[in-house]
């Protein structure tokens, strides 16, 4: 049984660095340290340390048998989910949705222009002073599928408005109707990867997407077309990928790998027509603010007694 009586709330941040937090409570720092501020016991709060790995995520957990609520700082809850059986029954599970929408879809609309127009080559051309001009392809009048259209699906079409796409078709779990047209159960793929020139993965991990971008997913895309993953890596096959890559078929930009980092000697590094980032979709400038602007709402609610945002699921 959890206790309603524990105050302590675990933060990444020192808590004179988060305006608004409300009074009543005892704030304890924590960023994934060997050693724990207090007793687990006595969590009622615990904010995930950010981009730590499962590891540190999860290791405090068996302790927190008074914990009411596990926030997250990243949209994905992957790193908790191999804890969350330790946890007593009613604890809620919160995702960062807010944080993280504009600054991945910045990165993934980064990704698209720079493998499209050629940047890597660019890049590798004024290290050697070499003036490579030519014809590259255009965003303009391509079709764009987002696999995976939650809030930071969205906010990647919301980015791709002003570029005179040709389409863009939204894939999710299950069929919906938007404003702005269809969202495509994610049963359609095999027959809208033909028509799609760059497909987009802003997917979250789960049982249902680790792997999905596997054989049959690759070869259903057209030659030359373009896959960018801003989701995580494991729900790409990445010795399917390679396969692909490495005959010339088809190009790729990714900000998140299989294995993760990407060690070094790996094909992935130089697989031809590739782009890889070092998983930094969420970390810019607009993280910190708006992480501890998210916390000191969430704590607000949860010190008044009322529900906190972003439930992903409730344990038990």
């Amino acid at each position: 049984m959890t206790s309603p009586s524990a105050t302590d709330v675990w933060l990444p941040f020192t808590a004179d660095e988060v305006d608004g937090l409300p009074e009543g409570l005892n704030y304890r720092y924590w960023d994934g340290g060997r050693d724990y501020p207090a007793d687990p016991a006595d969590c009622a709060f615990y904010v995930v340390p950010y981009m730590k790995g499962p590891e540190v995520a999860v290791r405090p957990l068996e302790g927190m048998r008074a914990v009411r609520v596990v926030q997250t700082l990243s949209a994905g809850i992957d790193h908790v989910e191999p804890g969350l059986g330790l946890l007593p029954a009613g604890v809620r599970l919160c995702n960062a949705k807010g944080v993280h929408e504009a600054s991945t879809a910045e990165l993934a609309l980064a990704l698209v222009l720079a493998s499209l127009r050629g940047f890597p080559g660019f890049v590798h051309g004024q290290d050697k002073e070499e003036w490579r001009s030519g014809f590259y392809p255009a965003l303009a009048d391509k079709s764009v599928l987002v696999v995976g259209y939650g809030s930071i699906g969205a906010a990647i079409e919301d980015r791709l408005e002003p570029f005179e796409c040709a389409r863009v078709v939204r894939v999710a779990r299950s069929a919906r109707a938007t404003a702005r047209g269809p969202v495509h159960a994610i049963g359609e793929l095999p027959t809208l990867l033909p028509e799609a020139d760059v497909v987009i993965l802003s997917t979250p991990l789960n049982p249902s997407t680790q792997g999905l971008v596997g054989p049959g997913f690759l070869s259903a895309m057209r030659d030359g077309a373009l896959l960018v993953n801003v989701a995580r890596g494991a729900v790409v096959d990445t010795a399917a990928l390679l396969s692909e890559l490495e005959s010339g078929r088809l190009r790729a930009a990714l900000d998140v790998t299989d294995p993760e980092p990407l060690p070094a000697g790996h094909p992935l590094w130089h697989a031809p027509n590739t782009l890889i980032t070092p998983h930094v979709g969420g970390s810019t400038s607009a993280f910190l603010p708006r992480a501890k602007r998210l916390l000191a709402g969430q704590l607000t609610r949860f010190a008044a007694g009322e529900p906190v945002d972003n439930l992903v699921l409730t344990t038990g």
